[in-house]
């Protein structure tokens, strides 16, 4: 991720005044902050897991920082990471979103997320919901589904390929509403439509 803030930048990349790591089993990230804030940089970038973003989302008001901070999809999730970090702590923070947060309020009465709700309710009851994985594995399957149904009786390998490089404007709908599943023989991804969102406190906006 940082390679890709870097590649993103472009010339702009000396403008980064820091990067530091840590290993999942370190209890807490507090000193990484530390020295991140003694930098004066004015923006954050945090490429971690939920406990460490959260843990540095609490540091940060902690230490009265107020840099500009994004946080990457894999730990933007109200439940599992902003909670633990103090809502009121998480206002401003900032994530380029692509599916929905089972957790944020704004998609409680959204058909998607409620028919989700109830078949993990049947059939999962004992997972956490607020685990982007959840909601990601379901989305992923649902592609999955589409696709082996657009290869009809032909499951060969070769034709489970050329579907695959050929699905066209498909709507996942646990995806951000706008986004379409496009790929082809040259262009594999399936994710390209993101949108920049800030957490108001209760749930995100999109900026």
């Amino acid at each position: 991720m940082l390679e890709g803030l870097k590649e993103g930048l472009g010339a702009k990349a000396n403008t980064i005044l820091s990067a530091l790591s840590y290993q999942p089993t370190d209890p807490t990230v507090d000193s990484q902050l530390v020295s991140l804030k003694a930098t004066g940089a004015d923006t954050l970038f945090l490429f971690a897991y939920s406990k460490q973003v959260a843990q540095a989302i609490r540091k940060v008001a902690e230490l009265g920082w107020k840099p500009d901070t994004y946080i990457h999809l894999g730990s933007a999730q109200i439940g599992s990471t902003l909670q633990p970090a103090g809502l009121e702590n998480s206002v401003g923070v900032k994530t380029g979103g692509f599916i929905k947060d089972p957790t944020d309020p704004q998609w409680k009465d959204d058909p998607f997320i409620k028919d989700w709700f109830a078949w993990m309710k049947k059939r999962m009851p004992d997972a956490n919901t607020a685990d982007s994985m959840n909601i990601s594995g379901y989305a992923y399957a649902q592609t999955l589904e589409h696709l082996l149904k657009q290869c009809g009786d032909d499951l060969t390998r070769e034709n489970i390929m050329r579907q695959a490089a050929s699905l066209k404007d498909y709507r996942n709908e646990a995806l951000l509403p706008g986004s379409l599943i496009n790929t082809s023989p040259t262009d594999y991804r399936v994710i390209e439509y993101i949108k920049i969102q800030r957490f108001t406190g209760k749930a995100w906006e999109f900026v």
